[in-house]
């Protein structure tokens, strides 16, 4: 082990000693569905701050990738009301009976840093294709997408807060998926919630509408990872980028598309 990889790995065991010390408040009921909110939130945060400025600075809008559209306080308030709607509703009456029939586990060792990173990147991969799959099925079959995914696609245009505008059903599977992955992979509770954080803020990026010269998909090589402006194009054309992360499954089912045969969105980026 080199000494950052231990560093990291002390740096973990302090973590997860911090959490262990704090119980009483990870076994409640009421911490998945607020640890979720917290979360999201956070993430959602700076850019419906950037939103919000949008209008006014134009370096802003130099990394909108639709800068022709504006988020208005009418519509982040109703998707926030309609994301805390679901989470009382729905995900907290779900928090209650996993954590009534599965005991939190809280083993004393935190995981090495290298068994994070390969469970997370393994649960991300499994999310990756099983979303893709759900997505394109809810795409293909048109009374799936009347009913159950058609409301996920109300703009065309996409905000951060829009990664959780979705109908009940859609929120109940994605919920699920990220729920089973570290079930089957048998990932220790550190490393769920790291999973958990993660997904979180892949899937805010890749609605956020916004596109960084440190945005996720320019730091990972060989256009593996699609992005903001890969799930942007999916909302403006419909028929492609199915992939919430990830571009391999797009590819194999010639459903791939990138800015680089998008002249549309090019010009609206001039």
């Amino acid at each position: 082990m080199t000494n950052s990889e231990s560093t990291e790995t002390v740096f973990l065991q302090i973590l997860w000693d911090w959490l262990r010390e704090r119980q009483s408040l990870i076994r409640s009921p009421f911490f998945p569905v607020l640890f979720s909110l917290i979360i999201y939130l956070s993430c959602c945060f700076p850019y419906v701050c950037l939103d919000l400025l949008c209008s006014r600075l134009a370096l802003v809008r130099r990394f909108k990738i639709q800068p022709q559209s504006q988020l208005t306080w009418a519509t982040a308030c109703g998707c926030l009301r309609k994301i805390l709607r679901n989470h009382a509703c729905f995900i907290f009456p779900l928090s209650v009976v996993h954590w009534y029939w599965k005991a939190v586990v809280s083993p004393p060792l935190a995981p090495d840093t290298l068994s994070v990173v390969r469970d997370v990147l393994a649960c991300l991969l499994l999310f990756d294709t099983q979303y893709f799959l759900w997505h394109l099925l809810h795409h293909k079959v048109s009374w799936l997408y009347l009913v159950f995914h058609k409301e996920h696609h109300r703009y065309t245009a996409t905000f951060s807060l829009t990664t959780e505008d979705t109908s009940v059903w859609e929120m109940l599977s994605l919920f699920f998926f990220t729920t089973l992955n570290p079930a089957i992979l048998d990932c220790h509770p550190l490393t769920e919630m790291l999973f958990f954080i993660t997904n979180i803020y892949l899937s805010v990026e890749a609605h956020s509408g916004y596109e960084f010269p440190w945005s996720t998909h320019r730091l990972v090589p060989f256009g593996l990872y699609g992005g903001a402006q890969h799930h942007d194009l999916h909302h403006l054309k419909f028929k492609v980028n199915y992939a919430p992360y990830f571009t391999h499954w797009d590819r194999l089912f010639g459903t791939l598309q990138g800015e680089h045969t998008d002249t549309e969105v090019k010009k609206h980026r001039l």
